[in-house]
């Protein structure tokens, strides 16, 4: 549709970050590359699609902001005091940001889905999208959103043992 068209079209480079496990640093990694890139001049997105644990609202101190509507979807949430780095994520959606998320299958990849078509990014340089732990569903349903758009590549972070 147009708007799947639209909504991504203005954003240069897509990265994914993944990793096998948990906790090694993914939600970290992200938030330290685009503050990299935003020092660096470039526009920046996060799109944190770790629906389970969505840890990146917190390391940027914007767990109590609130997503918006507009027409061509939803707002991303601007953090910092330049407003230079566009972050959604589920935690900006749930009642309390550390419940966890207890879903099926269907409707987390919908809600990715929806995530990758339904967010108005504007214009980026980068989008990097922090994904859950492991290779489930969720990875195949992200690969797949995004696979009509520029996939720059992938940083998949790993622990020594």
């Amino acid at each position: 549709t147009l708007a799947e068209r639209t909504n991504l079209a203005g954003v240069r480079h897509i990265l994914l970050v993944l990793s096998g496990k948990g906790g090694v640093g993914k939600s970290t990694i992200s938030t330290e590359l685009a503050l990299a890139l935003r020092n660096a001049g470039k526009r920046v997105g996060i799109l944190d699609v770790d629906l389970c644990g969505p840890s990146i609202p917190r390391m940027l101190r914007v767990q109590d902001s609130a997503v918006h509507q507009c027409d061509s979807g939803w707002v991303p949430v601007f953090v910092g005091q330049d407003k230079a780095i566009a972050l959604m994520s589920i935690g900006f959606l749930l009642e309390r940001p550390d419940d966890a998320v207890v879903w099926r299958g269907p409707k987390k990849n919908a809600l990715i889905k929806q995530f990758v078509t339904d967010v108005a990014w504007g214009d980026l340089d980068f989008l990097i999208v922090d994904t859950p732990p492991g290779t489930s569903d969720e990875h195949i349903s992200t690969v797949e959103a995004l696979r009509p758009y520029q996939l720059l590549g992938a940083i998949l972070v790993t622990t020594p043992q």
